[in-house]
């Protein structure tokens, strides 16, 4: 592939950083300023992140590399398409996010806003450093950046329970982040390397033991952030988060940090070839088809209705996963779209629920009939994101689930299309009732409740854009992030067609 040498993967990066800063130093003495760096650093970053959409499209990748750590080892970013589909989808939603978040932690009049917005600022710029790192060694710098900036966020109500679902969340990750460190020491001492290649660079070192050892501690270390089971029990507990950090766990950064991380894994440092020669990917086809299942039928049980969301999220994660393991080309197209899509209808999804916390410090579904009444523009986006998830069209979940079928059909391993649709079919279980309540019960209060009350514009207005989005994307896939085609890129460098 054709290489473009810019400096611009490193601007859309700091930009974050900068503003972080701008943000601390500003502080509690001027909110309306703090909030402002938020809401620019978020426009400009997305920006330059759009600006080098036609040079991927153009199946060409840019690179800029700062310094050499170690032989051949550089902290180098490289914009490829893969990279490029989760740039753009941390970088936008990230506009999305940071107005709500104001409208968000004012409405509540939240303690410590400096802090919150700070750190929420150095994850998207871990998030950002994590989609645009040219080898394994820079990738793991901004993954743990990452980890460590969202402790405070997830910790932030500084209640006993919060920061104990903190540590338990620095007690995965961190582990895991162990795990990751000594899987690309391993590779960088069988291949001399750790640059990431389309297909895949560990074929021909090592033996073939070793190499399934690898892949088992490298699925351990970034695995944790993707919630595969039995590593998830971090995810849930953080839920304890006000409701932006869900919507950044959960849709913009950390856990899409760990699947984006994953897929690296699977199909550029092992590569399909490999991992079918091995037979790992039926392993790992097993493992997170376990994880599907067991996490929708949890979240059945749940109901708090971000716990809900929460063991739905895992059960998504798992089904990108999936896509990338089965090794079909369909199918890993699949996967990489509904790293997006899954993206834009579970931010909605979360979104709604610290909407109808705002305004009504209501976080049970059993205490939520009739709340569609109240709150139309709210539920109306919930369900834009409900169905979508569970991917009936016209939403775009529906777009990726549609290709992951389509190649679970192509290993002709039917088990694996039966779970995908077993999971459509629980997504709407535990979903459906949330929608048929909000609408059709009323509601348990004596007062009737049935007038419009919305929260915020600064609140509402986000989610409404994101759910349109969710609408736009299936019936325009490629629509101005082009998203369907760079998947496309993506996979026909992976598979090796031209």
């Amino acid at each position: 592939m054709e290489m473009v040498h810019s400096i611009k993967p490193l601007l859309a990066i700091l930009t974050s950083l900068v503003a972080a800063f701008l943000i601390l130093f500003t502080g509690e003495r001027h909110p309306n300023l703090r909030d402002f760096w938020s809401i620019a650093a978020s426009v400009i970053k997305f920006a330059i992140v759009l600006s080098m959409l036609p040079i991927v499209l153009s199946g060409k990748m840019i690179e800029f590399t700062l310094f050499q750590i170690w032989p051949h080892v550089f902290l180098q970013f490289r914009v490829d398409a893969f990279g490029m589909i989760f740039a753009l989808l941390a970088s936008g939603l990230w506009i999305a996010v940071s107005f709500y978040s104001i409208g968000y932690m004012r409405g509540l009049k939240e303690h410590a806003q400096t802090r919150f917005f700070f750190c929420f600022a150095i994850a998207i710029f871990s998030a950002v450093g994590v989609a645009m790192s040219g080898n394994l060694v820079t990738l793991y710098l901004f993954y743990e950046v990452l980890t460590v900036s969202t402790f405070p966020l997830v910790a932030h109500k500084e209640t006993p329970e919060a920061i104990k679902a903190g540590r338990k969340y620095l007690a995965y990750l961190l582990t895991g982040g162990c795990f990751a460190l000594f899987s690309i020491g391993w590779t960088y001492y069988l291949t001399g390397s750790v640059d990431f290649a389309p297909g895949g660079f560990l074929a021909g070192h090592g033996t073939a033991n070793q190499l399934r050892l690898l892949f088992l501690t490298f699925m351990i270390g970034f695995g944790s952030k993707a919630a595969i089971m039995p590593l998830h029990e971090w995810l849930p507990s953080a839920m304890i988060a006000p409701t932006p950090v869900s919507a950044l766990l959960h849709a913009v950064a950390v856990v899409k940090a760990g699947v984006f991380c994953c897929l690296r894994v699977i199909l550029y440092v092992f590569g399909p070839k490999l991992l079918s020669d091995l037979n790992l990917w039926i392993i790992l086809a097993y493992v997170v088809s376990f994880t599907i299942i067991v996490a929708n039928l949890l979240a059945i049980a749940q109901d708090h209705l971000k716990r809900r969301l929460a063991f739905s999220t895992i059960n998504n994660l798992s089904i990108i996963i999936l896509g990338a393991a089965l090794l079909s080309p369909e199918a890993i197209k699949g996967s990489m779209l509904h790293i997006a899509f899954h993206g834009f209808m579970k931010i909605t999804l979360f979104l709604c629920a610290g909407a109808i916390y705002v305004k009504t410090h209501k976080e049970y579904i059993s205490d939520m009939n009739g709340i569609g009444r109240q709150m139309p523009f709210t539920m109306a986006a919930f369900t834009i994101g409900a169905i979508g998830l569970t991917g009936i069209p016209p939403i775009c979940g529906f777009i990726s689930k549609w290709y992951l079928c389509v190649g679970a059909m192509e290993t002709k391993h039917i088990i694996f299309l039966v779970v995908l649709l077993a999971s459509a079919i629980l997504d709407a279980v535990y979903f459906f009732p949330v929608i048929i309540n909000a609408f059709f019960k009323s509601p348990q209060t004596s007062n009737p409740g049935n007038h419009i009350s919305e929260a915020p514009a600064f609140v509402v207005v986000p989610l409404v854009i994101t759910a349109i989005f969710s609408v736009v994307f299936c019936i325009f896939p490629d629509a101005f992030t082009h998203f369907f085609k760079i998947a496309s890129i993506a996979t026909q460098n992976i598979m090796g067609v031209h």
